[in-house]
């Protein structure tokens, strides 16, 4: 259903089943890591104009993961942390299945 690098990839699977007797798969929710808590890589200040996806591509090498960046830091709405001059946490990229806390 994701791909493995997913921040979805790793959550349980459920099923529900509607008063008609269909069932309805689903993924239980994901709730987010303690930031603080993530093994820290690097701290990096975002620059002007700089997006989440291109400080995550530039310190992780892959754009993709942009959720790991905002995962270290407490946000819950990402483009709060595209303020130029802001300094972020990057966490240690780790296997899905690892990063439960």
């Amino acid at each position: 259903m994701f791909e493995p690098d997913s921040r979805y990839a790793d959550l349980e699977d459920a099923v529900l089943v509607t008063p008609e007797g269909r069932e309805v798969a689903y993924k239980k929710r994901r709730f987010l890591p303690q930031g603080a808590k993530l093994p820290l890589l690097v701290e990096v200040t975002v620059h002007e104009g700089e997006r989440l996806d291109l400080l995550t591509a530039r310190t992780l090498g892959e754009a993709t993961q942009w959720w790991r960046v905002a995962d270290a830091n407490n946000a819950m709405r990402p483009e709060d942390l595209e303020e130029a001059g802001r300094t972020l946490r990057v966490p240690v990229p780790r296997i899905p299945g690892e990063d439960r806390q």
